[in-house]
Order: structure tokens, then sequence, then C-alpha cells
């Protein structure tokens, strides 16, 4: 006779997949995932006190990480999928296999700079449901619906390489800090320090834009050494990010992003159904793409806030809200490209005719680089949009600060 413990065990394990799968499938109600939590409570009604959640979810993460999958990239996904509580359960086991394989010292920092970012307050499934305080019902109910989720995420392109391609030279991968001289990046940090400090929203607004104005000559500047030979290669190289759009609206705000890349030279493909947008270009460009979407959906949140409340009941449509993102992203990418513009002739007064052959040479290896990551990446059609919110949104874009002169135009 099989002994009660092992019995046990294989039951714990046999629920915690079979549930896992149910979670997974589309149009399961909560009640059929319910009875699959009450057999696992009457079994582990610690949640997970025997580990095997957490041997099941590190079994994953190998897998995940081969198929382009980063840690900040499970934990939106999760956050995104299933609940912010969710990502914080992922979270845990990530910390816990990174303790494990002595990640800290052999991750490059791209790496290890999203592992000190994860809401992490545990490393194990049942540290992580001590530390929640919920009901067990619920812990198991998450766990379900996460290992459910990780089981079946699709492949992305592989941006950093994967654990199993971690070597000493990629400990030295290159950054902003290793592109900008030691004064301008005190200065763009402080700047930062000062909005990040500031209570008064229109001046959080100016120094920001002024540090992103800072960075994007320093991209020139660089660009211009890099071409001379006087900066290390790793400077001129192409390089792609992930960016994680939260709802409400992500695929909306996805054309802000759109239109603060096509402005600055940084191309933009997006996964809709999991909110990332992949942005490919130079380091210094993707620096300035991030601060400023930052800047602008903030402002844009605040401004969509004051035109939905004066138009009313309309206001509160999603084709209105959509409606408004589409019409603020177009005028903000006819803004910027205008401060582009002006930009370049200023440095065209420092660099003369070498800048515009170096500038049209980085855009076709960031091209070409769209090329090799998506080779099937195409364009999606627009969605319905409100007439009302997209006026709205245009004239929000006309009042936005980029930290230097307004610009007008019809």
């Amino acid at each position: 006779m099989t002994p009660r413990s092992s019995t046990t065990v294989d039951d714990v394990l046999r629920l915690l997949l079979a549930g896992a799968r149910l979670a997974a499938q589309p149009g399961v109600t909560g009640q059929e995932l319910d009875r699959v939590v009450d057999r696992l409570l009457v079994r582990d009604p610690a949640v997970d006190s025997g580990g095997h959640a957490q041997e099941v979810l590190r079994e994953l993460l190998p897998t995940l990480w081969e198929g382009g999958w980063q840690p900040a990239d499970l934990a939106h996904a999760v956050r995104r999928k299933v609940s912010t509580r969710a990502a914080r359960l992922v979270a845990a086991v990530i910390a816990g296999e990174a303790a494990a394989e002595g990640v800290a010292e052999r991750a490059p920092r791209a790496w290890t700079a999203q592992l000190a970012e994860l809401d992490s307050r545990a490393d194990t499934v049942a540290g992580w449901w001590q530390a929640e305080r919920v009901p067990p019902a619920a812990g198991w109910r998450d766990v379900l619906r996460v290992v459910g989720l990780l089981r079946t995420l699709p492949r992305l392109e592989q941006l950093v390489p994967p654990p199993s391609g971690w070597s000493a030279a990629l400990l030295a991968d290159s950054s902003w800090d290793d592109v900008v001289d030691a004064r301008a990046l005190s200065r763009i940090r402080g700047l930062l320090a000062k909005a990040e400090s500031t209570d008064f929203e229109a001046e959080a607004e100016a120094l920001t834009a002024k540090a992103q104005e800072l960075m994007a000559r320093h991209a020139i500047d660089t660009a211009m050494l890099g071409h001379r030979g006087a900066a290390p290669a790793t400077t001129g190289q192409v390089q792609a990010r992930r960016l994680h759009l939260d709802d409400p609206h992500a695929e909306a705000k996805a054309a802000v992003v759109q239109a603060v890349g096509t402005a600055n030279g940084v191309r933009v493909v997006l996964l809709p159904a999991f909110g990332i947008a992949t942005l490919v270009g130079m380091p210094g460009d993707l620096d300035a793409v991030e601060l400023l979407v930052t800047s602008l959906l903030l402002q844009s949140g605040r401004a969509l806030a004051d035109a939905v409340q004066q138009a009313g009941s309309r206001g509160r449509t999603a084709a209105y809200r959509r409606g408004f993102f589409y019409s603020y992203a177009q005028r903000i990418e006819e803004r910027l490209t205008e401060a582009r513009d002006q930009a370049r002739v200023e440095a065209t007064a420092t660099y003369g005719s070498a800048l515009a052959p170096v500038l049209a040479d980085q855009q076709a290896a960031v091209d070409r680089a769209v090329e090799e990551l998506f080779p099937s990446v195409r364009r999606r059609s627009g969605r319905t949009v409100d007439a009302a919110g997209w006026h709205a949104g245009r004239q929000a874009a006309d009042a936005a600060d980029l930290g230097g002169t307004r610009l007008t135009g019809g």
C-alpha cells in the first residue's frame, strides 16, 4: 500500500497542474477553478507548504528566459493578466531563483537592474502567501492562474542573453552612464531629482524636459565621437529595450510612445496583448524616449481628466478616450519633429556637413536591427475613436510642456 504522505504529494502536484491547465483556458468560470482550489485546501491548507508550486514555477523560468522573457516582462505580464498581488508572487519566485543561482555575480546589468526593481517581499510561494495575509483559497487561486499563464506565454525576441549565454564579457555591457561625461550626468540627475521632489506639476515637467534636452544633445555628440573613433565601440551599437504600458487604454497610450520614438530616431514595435512596446535605437536615444514618454503620459493623463470633466457623459466613453490619446500622439509627434529639426540645425553649426551622414547611418542601422528582430512585423489598423476626444487630445498636445518655447500649428 502506498504511504499516505506520498499520495498527498502526488495529489497536490496533480491538482496544481490540472488547475493551472484549467486557469489557462479562455472562458473558464471562477466556480470551475474554485472546485480545484477546494480540493487543494484539503490537502495543503497552508498554500504550498511542501514547495510543489515553488518547484513548478522555478522549473518554468529557464524556458521562459530562453524564450526571450526577462524578469520585468514576467512581472508586468502577470500584473496585467492576473493581478498586482499575483505579480508579487512571480517576483518572489524569480528572487528565489536568482539567490539560488548566484545571479547577482553573473548577470549583465540590464538583468540585475530589473531584479532590483521587482516588488518582492519573499523568495518562495509559501513566503509570499504569508506576507500577503490573504485567505488560503485566494492564495491558491493566484498560484493556479500564474502557473497557467506562464505555461502558455509566447516566445519573445531575445533582447538580452538568457542565463545560459552569460559570460564575463556581458558584465561590461554599456549604459547611459558610460556615454555621458560626469558633469553632464550630474546635471541630468540633479534635474530629475528636483523634478521628483517638487510639489508643483509645471515645475516638474519643465525640469524633466530640460534633462531630456541635455540627453538628446549628448546623443548627437556621442554619435559624432563614435564616428571619429574617439568613443568606445559599444556606444554606437543599436540596442533594444521593452517598455511596459499599463491599462486603461494601453494600446492608445502606445501611440504616444510611437510618436516620441518616431521623432527621435527610435523604432517602436508593439505587442498589444501584453501591453509591451519594444524600442529599438541608439542607447542615448532610447534613454531620451523613455524619459519623455514618462513625462508626456503623465501630462496627457492629467489633461484627459480635465477634458473628460468638460465633455460630461460623452467623455466617459472608451471611444472618446482613445480618440484623445491618438490625437494627442499625432500632435506631439508634429511638435517633437519640429523641435528635433531645430536641434539638428544648431548641431550642424558645430559639426557642419559631417552630421547628416552620421545620423543617416545610425537610422539605417536601427532599421536593419528591426528587420532582424522582427522579420514579420506589420502595421496594425486603427481603432474607432470619438471626434470630440480627438480634438480634445490635439488641444492638450498643443498645451503640453516640452521644456522649451511652445510651438504652434494647425
